[in-house]
C-alpha cells in the first residue's frame, strides 16, 4: 500500500486578476523560479503575496517548504500555504494537509490534515483525494472506513493518479471496502503499471503468475516482474527469477524482448 503523497512541487499558477504593476512582479518571479533563481522569485512574489494573491502565496510556501533560495522553514511554508488555502486554492490546501499529517511546521494533527485534504479533494484535486483515502484506510484523523477509502482512491484513480490506482487494486485484491475481485484488481494495477509504477507492476505480475483475475500467462508475469525489478523492487526480482526457472526458452526470450521494448504510457 502506498502511503501519503508528498507536496506538489510544480507551480500551477492561475494569474488571478492582478493590477498591472503586480502582474509584472508576479511574472518576474515566475520567470526567476523557472530559471532556478529562487531568491529573486521570493523577492518578487512577496509583495504580491502580501496583497492577497493566492498563487504568489502558494509559490512562497513552496520555496520555504523546499528550502530553495532560503533556509528551509516549514513554519513559514505553513503560514503561506494557509493564506492561500483559506482563500480556496486546492494545491495549498493539499500541501497544508501534508504538513499537518507529518507534523512539519505545525503540530501533527491528522484530523486537521483530513479537513484540508477534504477541501481540496472536493475540488477534484487528485493528490488530496489520494491522501484522504489513505487516512480513511488507516483510520488516522477519521474513523477507519475502507468503503470511504475506496471512494476517494477511485476519484483520484480516475484522474490517472498511479498511487490511487495501485491502492485501489490492492483493496479489490483483498476485498476491503469492496467485494473481492481479482479481475478488478488486475484492471487498476494495469493502469498504474502501464505508467511505470513498480508496486503495481509487481502485483500485476503476481496475478498473472497465479492466474488470479486473468488467464495464467507466464510471459506477462515475467514482463511485469522484470519491469518492477528494474525499478528496484527486490521482491519482484526474486519472484521473476523463480518464475524463469519454470519457463521455456522461447517464453523467456519473448518476455525479455517485451521488457526491452516497453515504454510507460503518459
Amino acid at each position: 500500500m502506498r502511503l501519503l503523497a508528498g507536496f506538489l512541487t510544480v507551480l500551477a499558477l492561475l494569474l488571478h486578476c492582478l493590477a498591472s504593476p503586480a502582474m509584472a512582479d508576479f511574472k518576474k518571479g515566475m520567470a526567476a523560479y523557472e530559471a532556478g533563481d529562487y531568491a529573486t522569485a521570493l523577492k518578487a512574489w512577496r509583495p504580491v503575496a502580501e496583497q492577497g494573491n493566492t498563487d504568489a502565496q502558494y509559490g512562497l510556501g513552496l520555496i520555504y517548504d523546499s528550502g530553495k533560495g532560503v533556509p528551509q522553514d516549514n513554519t513559514e511554508a505553513a503560514r503561506w500555504y494557509r493564506k492561500a488555502a483559506e482563500q480556496g486554492l486546492a494545491s495549498a490546501q493539499s500541501n497544508l494537509g501534508v504538513l499537518y499529517a507529518r507534523g512539519e511546521g505545525v503540530k501533527q494533527d491528522y484530523a486537521e490534515a483530513a479537513q484540508w485534504y477534504r477541501r481540496a479533494a472536493e475540488q477534484e484535486y487528485a493528490m488530496a483525494q489520494f491522501n484522504l483515502g489513505v487516512l480513511y484506510e488507516k483510520g488516522q484523523g477519521v474513523k477507519q472506513d475502507y468503503a470511504e477509502a475506496v471512494h476517494w482512491y477511485r476519484r483520484a484513480a480516475e484522474q490517472g493518479d498511479t498511487d490511487a490506482q495501485s491502492n485501489l487494486g490492492l483493496l479489490y485484491a483483498t476485498g476491503q471496502g469492496v467485494p473481492q475481485s481479482y479481475a478488478k484488481a488486475v484492471r487498476w494495477y494495469r493502469m498504474a503499471a502501464e505508467q511505470g509504477d513498480p508496486e503495481a507492476q509487481n502485483n500485476l505480475g503476481l496475478l498473472y503468475a497465479n492466474a488470479q483475475g486473468a488467464v495464467k500467462d507466464v510471459v506477462q508475469a515475467h514482463l511485469w516482474l522484470s519491469l518492477a525489478a528494474a525499478r528496484g523492487d527486490k521482491s519482484a526480482a526474486k519472484e521473476r527469477d523463480l518464475l524463469a526457472k519454470k519457463m521455456t526458452a522461447d517464453q523467456l526470450a519473448q518476455a525479455q524482448k517485451l521488457a526491452r521494448g516497453w515504454k510507460p504510457k503518459k
